[in-house]
């Protein structure tokens, strides 16, 4: 018996692998891409002088 002999569901099989490797590589991508476009839109931000609340000192600004 051959690890590649999946009996009488063998399509079924194969097209459910390729669809999860579809799927995976697909949220991979979109990462990437999602990553890349959100650090140019930080970028951008403090380029026109938008800075981060956690580069700020941590007294200031806060009421207790």
């Amino acid at each position: 018996m051959s690890i590649f002999d999946l009996g009488p569901h063998a399509t079924f099989i194969w097209l459910s692998y390729i669809a999860v490797v579809i799927v995976i590589t697909g949220l991979i991508s979109w990462l990437i891409f999602d990553g890349q476009r959100q650090r140019a839109a930080l970028k951008d931000l403090e380029d026109r002088g938008v800075r981060r609340r956690s580069s700020v000192s941590s007294d200031t600004g806060q009421n207790q």
